[in-house]
C-alpha cells in the first residue's frame, strides 16, 4: 500500500512558475510508475505528465508540453511537476498517482493507476 501525499500548490499570476512535489510512503518507491493529473470544477480528471519507475522515460499531455517538467527522485520517495509559463487554463486540483507498470502503456488513463494522492490546488490568475 503507498500512500501519496501533494504539496507545493498556490496561488500564481500567468507566465509565473510553481513546483509540485508528492512524497511517497508505504512501499518500494522506485518500482512505481508514476503520474500527475488534474481537476478542475465540473471537469473530469485530465492525464498531466507521467514517469516511468525509473524515470528514463516521460509523457506530457499535449497542453502541457514544453511548460511542464514530471521528474522524481528516488532515493527521496518524490516525484515533482515543474510548472512554468502558467495559464489561467491550468487552474485545478492536481493529483499525484502511482502505479506498478513497467510496460509504460496506458500511462495517460485514471483507471490505470492503483494509488492516489489527496490533491494540491493551483490557482492561476490572469
Amino acid at each position: 500500500q503507498v500512500q501519496l501525499v501533494e504539496s507545493g500548490g498556490g496561488s500564481v499570476q500567468a507566465g509565473g512558475s510553481l513546483r509540485l512535489s508528492c512524497a511517497a510512503s508505504g512501499g518500494t518507491f522506485s518500482s512505481y510508475a508514476m503520474g500527475w493529473f488534474r481537476q478542475a470544477p465540473g471537469k473530469e480528471r485530465e492525464f498531466v505528465a507521467a514517469i516511468s519507475w525509473g524515470g528514463g522515460n516521460t509523457y506530457y499531455a499535449d497542453s502541457v508540453k514544453g511548460r511542464f517538467t514530471i521528474s522524481r527522485d528516488n532515493a527521496k520517495n518524490t516525484v515533482y511537476l515543474q510548472m512554468n509559463s502558467l495559464k489561467p487554463e491550468d487552474t485545478a486540483a492536481y493529483y499525484c498517482a502511482a502505479r506498478r507498470d513497467y510496460s509504460g502503456s496506458y500511462y495517460y488513463l485514471t483507471g490505470a493507476y492503483a494509488y492516489w494522492g489527496q490533491g494540491t490546488q493551483v490557482t492561476v490568475s490572469s
